[in-house]
């Protein structure tokens, strides 16, 4: 009876970035610079930019070092100085829109509006004008900025003037803009708040963009977001229906809220404001492209490839804020509810050539996948898996990448039988992975070359993939019969020592064992059982129990080989395998036991075993496992069977107690739970109790006799 040991788990956690992005990071580098520049009496902002393109300068907050380098040849580099207070007056076509209240421009709502300005504004405003600047101000007196910004939020949006709705809008925004001056990140984030909410555009709200992205480039301000307001300001700029004409703005407030997301307990406030489905939303925005009535459509369309540039940069954005959020545990819920994962694939599969898109979705599924539930939700998903390969094969020297895609494949394929079948039946999806594994298999010009490990982490999670493929009968027959699968994984076995590359070497043989389980006339390992014997035979004298265990497990299956059985006796591994049986651990116990069982099956190897004291460890194990695990007790059983089957057998009378107890359904101790115990009592009616009676009723007959 050959035992069936064919799925392997996930031996160690993938590789995945920390939990919070590193805010030094040149690629995310942007500088607020002092410059001679003045305007109006305040500093300005200055970004290094593309001369060539209205939007490329936003390219430094995706690829760029510190003052956005990296310039292609024959683009000059500028400084373009941003003043904070430009295009603050009202445009003229607009302003009859934009004064009025909302219930009518009467006498009585100018007077309301002129006494508002004078008793709850002005003052406020005059306050504010005090300050010149570059004063140096008090903790203090910030914070007496910050109550006074927040009161005249207040006051305005209970009078409903918030937004575009207030004539004298643009004398509070050249006040507040100056203000930016003090240089507080605490008093610049209350600014903020109060200046989105008066529904700024253009240059003015991609400067107020840039402002928070850099203060939230800096960890020690994340207690200055806790409260959530300037949050809720930024998650309602990326609920505007036109994305397209506020491109740039978008991308800094993206970017703010990737780095954010970074901090565990902004992770969780983003999380209960519904910040995923927020993201996907936009996701499928930037996907589907500008809508056909959108206000600025013909700038839209002249501007197409700038546009879609954006839209990359802002995926890049998303998708990493996605990656950060997916640390937390309360986020599966919101990762199922919402569909991210059709939402997911659909991105990888439109920019399969964005790198940086690519790696963060395949981190948000390696996260993800090791959960059961994300991990049904990504295999129904019909193109997942097929995306992944063509990832694989067009990517393959992105070890970053393709070490997460391998991963995730897995998980795939470790719970879902859709998945064993839609990589097998993926053309060509076999032979991506056995490509895989050659590019990465390459051993090294001189023995003190060493490998790269993250080469050798590829390995082992393409060995697990391919071990967990093999589940499927299907496909296992089909990797039993490809002669490079197999030839690929005894090469690890032949070149691999398990000091420097035991969990490779694990995988490898644990891959083996599931190849060995399909004995057909086809089957390479079957026509090399006599090779791998031999690599096997130096892994059971490995320090390394597990290694033993997988090494163990694969004599269990080729052990069925009458020649494999021979070579077995001949080397003295039988005596090795029994002492297994005092490990006291389960698991090699039962592998030990598929051995034993497959020997004692020639009556030539029966007395040899008997003489071992084969039996007395078998009652032993019967004993201490039994009532623990039944499926054990069986094959420990049929073991025991198999040893008696033409010799007098000796320890009949302990034998016969011990089953005459563990056939008695009455006299066992089950588990208090349930669920527990409807399982346990089927294994034992089923597998044990069939196996047990026979055994006892042979002994029983045999005492009654002698």
């Amino acid at each position: 009876m050959p035992v069936d040991s064919r799925l392997i788990c996930c031996f160690r956690n993938p590789l995945l970035p920390a939990a919070r992005p590193q805010r030094k990071c040149s690629q995310r580098h942007l500088n607020r610079t002092d410059t001679n520049e003045k305007a109006c009496g305040c500093e300005t902002l200055t970004f290094s930019c593309y001369a060539e393109h209205p939007v490329l300068h936003s390219y430094a907050l995706r690829n760029a070092q510190v003052n956005f380098l990296n310039f292609p040849t024959g683009i000059n580099q500028v400084h373009m100085s941003v003043c904070l207070y430009i295009c603050l007056t009202p445009t003229p076509c607009h302003s009859a829109v934009e004064v009025k209240l909302g219930h009518g421009d009467t006498g009585d709502d100018n007077m309301d509006e002129s006494v508002f300005w004078k008793t709850k504004v002005l003052p406020v405003l005059q306050d504010f004008e005090s300050f010149a600047p570059g004063d140096a101000v008090s903790d203090e007196t910030v914070g007496e900025l910050c109550n006074a910004c927040n009161g005249l939020h207040d006051a305005l949006a209970e009078k409903g003037m918030l937004g575009r709705q207030f004539k004298k809008r643009s004398a509070i925004l050249r006040t507040l803009f100056r203000l930016i001056d003090v240089g507080s990140d605490q008093l610049n984030l209350t600014l903020a708040k109060l200046i989105l909410a008066l529904n700024v555009s253009g240059n003015n709200l991609l400067n107020i963009c840039k402002l928070i992205f850099k203060i939230s480039r800096n960890a020690s301000n994340d207690a200055l977001f806790l409260n959530g307001c300037i949050l809720d300001s930024l998650l309602s700029l990326l609920h505007c229906e036109d994305v397209w004409s506020k491109g740039e703005a978008v991308l800094y407030c993206v970017g703010s809220l990737k780095l954010l997301s970074g901090n565990s307990a902004l992770s969780r406030m983003l999380l209960s404001k519904g910040f995923i489905g927020v993201l996907l939303q936009l996701s499928k925005r930037m996907m589907h492209g500008p809508s056909s009535t959108s206000a600025n459509i013909t700038s839209h369309k002249s501007e197409g490839g700038g546009q879609r540039i954006i839209a990359g940069h802002i995926l890049v954005q998303v998708t990493a804020a996605l990656r950060n959020i997916a640390d937390q545990s309360e986020s599966r819920p919101s990762f199922l509810s919402s569909k991210a994962f059709s939402t997911l694939c659909l991105i990888l599969e439109n920019h399969r050539k964005d790198l940086d898109i690519c790696i963060n979705v395949a981190r948000i599924f390696s996260k993800l996948s090791t959960y059961t539930e994300c991990c049904h939700a990504l295999a129904e998903s019909p193109r997942c898996c097929s995306v992944f390969l063509d990832l694989l094969s067009k990517h393959s020297r992105k070890q970053d990448l393709v070490v997460r895609l391998l991963f995730t494949l897995g998980n795939l394929t470790a719970k879902s039988t859709e998945a064993r079948e839609r990589v097998y039946e993926e053309e060509g999806g076999i032979d991506v992975l056995l490509d895989l594994f050659q590019v990465y298999q390459e051993t090294p010009s001189s023995p003190k070359q060493c490998r790269a490990p993250e080469s050798e982490d590829v390995l082992v999670k393409l060995i697990r993939l391919l071990a967990n493929l093999a589940i499927h009968p299907t496909v296992g027959t089909a990797l039993a019969a490809n002669t490079l699968c197999v030839q690929l994984l005894l090469e690890v076995l032949e070149c691999r020592c398990v000091q420097e590359s035991e969990e490779l070497v694990i995988n490898a043989v644990a891959t083996i064992n599931n190849l060995s389980f399909y004995q057909g006339e086809s089957s390479v390992v079957h026509s090399q059982h006599t090779h791998i014997s031999q690599l096997l035979l130096k892994l059971l004298l490995s320090s390394s129990m597990d290694v033993v265990l997988e090494a163990t497990r694969v004599f269990g299956n080729l052990s069925q080989i009458k020649d494999v059985r021979h070579f077995i006796m001949q080397h003295k591994v039988e005596q090795y395998v029994v002492t297994l049986l005092d490990s006291k651990t389960p698991d090699v116990c039962f592998s030990a036991c598929g051995v034993l069982i497959n020997l004692s099956a020639d009556p030539e190897n029966r007395a040899m075993l008997r003489a071992t004291g084969t039996v007395q460890k078998l009652i032993d194990c019967l004993r201490d496992f039994g009532p623990q695990d039944w499926h054990l007790a069986a094959v420990v059983c049929q073991t025991l069977w198999n040893c008696s089957l033409d010799g007098e057998l000796q320890h009949t009378q302990e034998l016969l107690e011990i089953l005459r107890f563990y056939t008695d359904r009455g006299a066992l101790h089950w588990p208090s739970d349930e669920g527990v115990r409807q399982v346990q009592e089927a294994c034992w009616e089923l597998l044990f109790l069939p196996v047990a009676e026979r055994l006892r009723r042979r002994f029983y007959i045999e005492d009654i006799i002698t």
